[in-house]
């Protein structure tokens, strides 16, 4: 779900009018004095290319570069506080497998706990695919669920090195898994938040890394990537996953068949490939049967699915009508439900129009930084190469899929993150070519875009922005405050939520981990008079206290019911 619908956000412009300054004075730079600064250029390149030789070691060199710049920088990027209704889900889900569980019993007060992006019948549970919420369990398991963010960001670096050391020459391959960690790595949702799209990126970057070394050689262990690749992006995007898998299955199928040149025999291919990566996806499948099955009582039925017919009545693709208006327990889904979300998409030409050039803009700042734009001379070569051609259908059709969602956030496309950058490495490829009166301006200008995305990530890293975008991984710390302030109080505590009638609907306070009963602290929506005297009776071994975030969100006092009750 996009939490901001069309809201725009005035933080980013003032840093895109100084990236455009930058980006158009090394560009003069490029095109007057094309040599400047070439033979330390040479030297560093020469040194890179040595490392991108050695592949094993680029690949691990690059995951655990991303992690220690990423804890380098803690001081100014500290760990991330939630702040979005989907990360909180995520979180639950994290909570609930680091219990050893897959989903929750439904709570006898559920109601006073219901929050958004949740199921609560008939289990009490995340609606969103298990990937995610694994990783977050490792990382909670490790002391802190952003463990497991940071580790899953630095590990789809590494494998979208990987994918593109199969696709290309080693030093552009290496190229092109530094733009990702960049880009992706430090100042980004991805990266500092629990929202973000690096589990899918990384399934993506095994599913296309694994084909080329199919082609070269019939490999299990490459036939189980892939299988792994897929599997990944069945538990984490299924939608774009699924999409994103098409032509890479019709490639294979056609490798299959004997219809594309190989030493191996089809035996040989049925035998190494068919038959591991069949298993493979057999147990993807029934893993996801058994999941739906824990949480929803139906392997068929998905817990989104679950939620999308229990909460909403607005479409999901763009051709789709709104439904009836359904009836809440609360006022803030109502507000949403009924509210926010209706209004943001109506379902016209116009709406159509405004959410995909929403899209456009979000996944441009999120996959790209302007120095990017020196490549489009070289996009047509690249476009033309039948080598590329397989990633270029990927691209579109993926793409395709994410624009008919209604919608809207940078991460919906994340298998396609290995495409991305791989089309990028390719185009610089090309782009050290030109020249322009027998001047190597091409290599400057594929220097400059290096040191614009260097020069981006250092001014936002400086700036405390833990995303270009804004509008995202910006929590508000004071639910993190109320928290510290009961921490260290005795006994056990229950916290009702009262909001006021111009309350934001996008900060929510409501939210529970997995053993309600066994929390030190609860959350609790205040409700009518007799929903809340259950409540009271329920957890009478509690103190009560009052939060009123709308009034003063750092202010707990105890509970004294309101005026009208």
């Amino acid at each position: 779900m996009n939490p901001l619908g069309s809201q725009s956000n005035t933080h980013f412009w003032p840093t895109a009018e100084i990236a455009l300054v930058l980006t158009l004075a090394l560009a003069l730079v490029a095109l007057w004095k094309p040599a400047f600064g070439g033979s330390g250029f040479h030297q560093i390149e020469k040194s890179l290319s040595r490392l991108a030789e050695r592949k094993t070691l680029a690949v691990c060199s690059l995951f655990f570069s991303v992690v220690a710049i990423r804890l380098a920088v803690l001081p100014l990027l500290p760990v991330p506080i939630p702040g979005i209704h989907d990360e909180f889900s995520y979180l639950l889900m994290a909570d609930t497998f680091a219990h050893g569980r897959l989903a929750n019993p439904t709570h006898p007060m559920w109601m006073s706990f219901e929050t958004f992006h949740v199921n609560w019948f008939p289990t009490y549970s995340s609606m969103y695919p298990p990937a995610q919420g694994f990783v977050m369990a490792i990382g909670q398991l490790l002391g802190n669920p952003w463990i497991g963010v940071l580790l899953s960001d630095a590990a789809m670096c590494a494998a979208i090195l990987w994918m593109l050391q199969g696709w290309m020459p080693a030093r552009w391959a290496l190229l092109g898994g530094v733009f990702a960690a960049l880009n992706l790595g430090v100042v980004s949702y991805w990266m500092n938040s629990y929202w973000g799209g690096s589990v899918a990126g990384a399934g993506g970057a095994l599913v296309l890394g694994a084909l080329p070394r199919i082609q070269r050689r019939t490999s299990v262990g490459s036939a189980l990537l892939l299988g792994l690749g897929v599997a990944i992006l069945a538990n984490s995007r299924p939608y774009e996953g699924l999409l994103f898998c098409v032509p890479a299955g019709v490639w294979l199928l056609w490798w299959l068949i004997g219809k594309t040149k190989s030493k191996d025999s089809v035996g040989a291919r049925i035998r190494n490939v068919f038959v591991p990566l069949s298993a493979a996806i057999l147990l993807t499948l029934a893993f996801i049967g058994f999941y739906n099955l824990r949480l929803t009582g139906n392997a068929l039925l998905f817990p989104h699915v679950l939620n999308t017919r229990t909460y909403h009545s607005t479409p999901l693709f763009l051709w789709e009508h709104l439904k009836a208006e359904l009836t809440y327990n609360n006022q803030q889904f109502e507000d949403f439900y009924n509210g926010w979300e209706r209004e943001d998409y109506q379902t016209t030409w116009k709406d159509a129009r405004d959410v995909t050039a929403e899209k456009l803009a979000r996944m441009g700042v999120a996959f790209f930084w302007p120095g990017a734009l020196f490549v489009l001379p070289a996009l047509p070569f690249v476009l033309r190469e039948p080598r590329m051609r397989l990633l270029i259908a990927t691209f579109f059709l993926c793409l395709a899929g994410v624009f008919a969602v209604i919608w809207s956030a940078p991460h919906y496309a994340a298998p396609l993150t290995c495409v991305i950058y791989a089309l990028l490495a390719q185009a610089v490829r090309h782009l050290r070519t030109m020249k322009w009166n027998a001047r190597l301006v091409g290599v400057a200008l594929s220097r400059a875009l290096v040191i614009l995305l260097v020069l981006e990530t250092g001014i936002n890293v400086a700036r405390r922005a833990c995303d270009p975008l804004w509008w995202t991984c910006t929590g508000d710390s004071s639910r993190v405050a109320v928290i510290k302030q009961l921490i260290g109080t005795p006994g056990k505590h229950l916290i009702m939520v009262r909001y006021s009638d111009d309350h934001n609907i996008h900060d929510e306070w409501v939210y529970n981990g997995a053993d309600i009963d066994g929390s030190k602290i609860v959350w609790a929506r205040e409700l009518e008079a007799d929903q809340n005297e259950k409540l009271f009776a329920y957890f009478k071994d509690r103190q009560i206290w009052l939060v009123e975030p709308d009034v003063d969100n750092t202010e707990i006092k105890p509970y004294t019911p309101p005026p009208d009750q």
